[in-house]
């Protein structure tokens, strides 16, 4: 960990990560919420998460040939820039339509952002420490959860919103400053990627997520562990303020606390953890992330004390960000650095799509089920994965770090940080 950090370019990317991420936890913890006040309706709450993915799953040819042609770091300092300016009109508190334009453009900067900066992070610190710098990733990633969530949520009650996107937009300036000097490498620079059509050098990196019978079952656990997340994302809001009876701040602190988790879980990885398969990684944290899942959705028959939630909220960040970091260090681990870019994007695509199909499942039902109901639904799909990933893995042998080419990787949210 010490020797990663002692590596003054990726110390600067994982500085600007941090407060890259806390501005993002801000604005995910309170739009939904501020649409949800607005509304009343979890429907409305579905469409506004729907509308802040769907632009990843259209640009995503775009986004990554944009991330293999171009210096990457000028593209992560050009989209902190992009996104500061289209959060501006949200000062205003404005009305429900604008907040999905804005979400919208938002989640369209983001999503040239995530391949840009995960392709990264094998270029400045080699392909064989990419599990250890994503732990690291991690620990900044779910501190800025703990930070911009509780901010988030905290500023939306307190403030409303314009106190949230004043302090949105300060917090991004520093992430962009950090970003705005260009990197030293440890790794040989990545090759520019040939000037071929976009569409056909998004489909080569598409086929390479398909012919690779690795990245195939693992593709299959990030599609359910998604499904699973965009349910999360509307349920979460119907369940902490209708069924737990919370606040605003409840809900930020909810999502925030499970930083805490993640925090430990990033140490694990970037120190005793750093040699475990990416296969284990994901299917035990998939798995761990079910059960607690579990546990949480079915204990307000017992109890809705906010400060037991928080405990658990807790414990179940540490196996999300064990998921996360396991799809990432698979396909960093797998894939050659020109392709990257490309390949990420793809995968962010369908973790959108896949988030989306959630949002939209968890909104129609939820009406005539209920949450807690199809949040044990939500809990099952993690499960699934996990046994994925898990039963008769060896015929899937992963290859050690040194074996393969050199790779590049993502974030949070997040791909977007895993969350219970």
């Amino acid at each position: 960990m010490k020797q990663l950090l002692g590596v003054p370019a990726f110390a600067r990317l994982w500085v600007a990560a941090f407060f890259g991420e806390t501005a993002e936890w801000m604005l995910q913890v309170a739009l939904p919420v501020y649409v949800f006040q607005r509304t009343g309706s979890a429907a409305t709450t579905a469409l506004s998460i729907v509308l802040g993915l769907l632009p990843a799953v259209l640009l995503s040819p775009v986004a990554g040939v944009v991330a293999d042609r171009w210096n990457r770091r000028a593209v992560l300092f050009g989209t902190c820039c992009g996104l500061a300016v289209v959060a501006l009109p949200l000062l205003a508190e404005p009305g429900v339509s604008l907040v999905y334009a804005v979400m919208a453009a938002q989640a369209a900067l983001a999503s040239v952002f995530e391949p840009a900066r995960n392709a990264l992070v094998p270029e400045l610190v080699g392909v064989a420490e990419v599990t250890a710098a994503n732990g690291l990733m991690s620990v900044n990633g779910s501190v800025a959860r703990l930070a911009g969530g509780w901010a988030g949520g905290a500023l939306l009650g307190f403030g409303g919103l314009a106190d949230v996107v004043t302090g949105y937009l300060a917090v991004l300036v520093v992430a962009a400053a950090l970003l705005a000097k260009p990197f030293r490498r440890v790794a040989a620079p990545v090759p520019a990627a040939a000037r071929e059509p976009v569409v056909r050098a998004w489909l080569d990196g598409l086929r390479e997520l398909t012919r690779n019978r690795r990245l195939r079952r693992t593709g299959v656990a990030l599609v359910l562990t998604s499904v699973a997340q965009g349910m999360f994302l509307v349920l979460f809001v119907v369940y902490v303020l209708q069924v737990l009876g919370g606040s605003e701040a409840d809900a930020g602190l909810l999502r925030g606390v499970q930083a805490l988790g993640g925090l430990a879980a990033g140490f694990a990885l970037a120190t005793v953890a750093r040699r475990v398969a990416p296969a284990a990684l994901l299917g035990w944290g998939a798995l761990a992330l079910g059960l607690v899942s579990a546990v949480i959705w079915n204990l307000a028959f017992v109890t809705t004390a906010m400060g037991v939630y928080a405990g658990l909220f807790v414990v179940a960040g540490a196996p999300g960000v064990i998921v996360g970091a396991g799809v990432l260090s698979e396909i960093q681990s797998a894939v050659a650095p020109e392709r990257a870019g490309r390949v990420l994007s793809t995968t962010f695509a369908a973790v959108a799509t896949c988030t989306t199909a959630g949002a939209l499942l968890a909104g129609a039902l939820v009406v005539t089920t209920g949450a807690a109901a199809l949040l044990n639904v939500q809990a099952g799909i993690y499960l699934l994965a996990g046994l994925l990933m898990l039963v008769r893995k060896r015929r899937f042998p992963v290859a050690s770090p040194a074996a393969v080419v050199t790779v590049e990787g993502c974030r949070t949210c997040s791909p977007p940080a895993t969350s219970t």
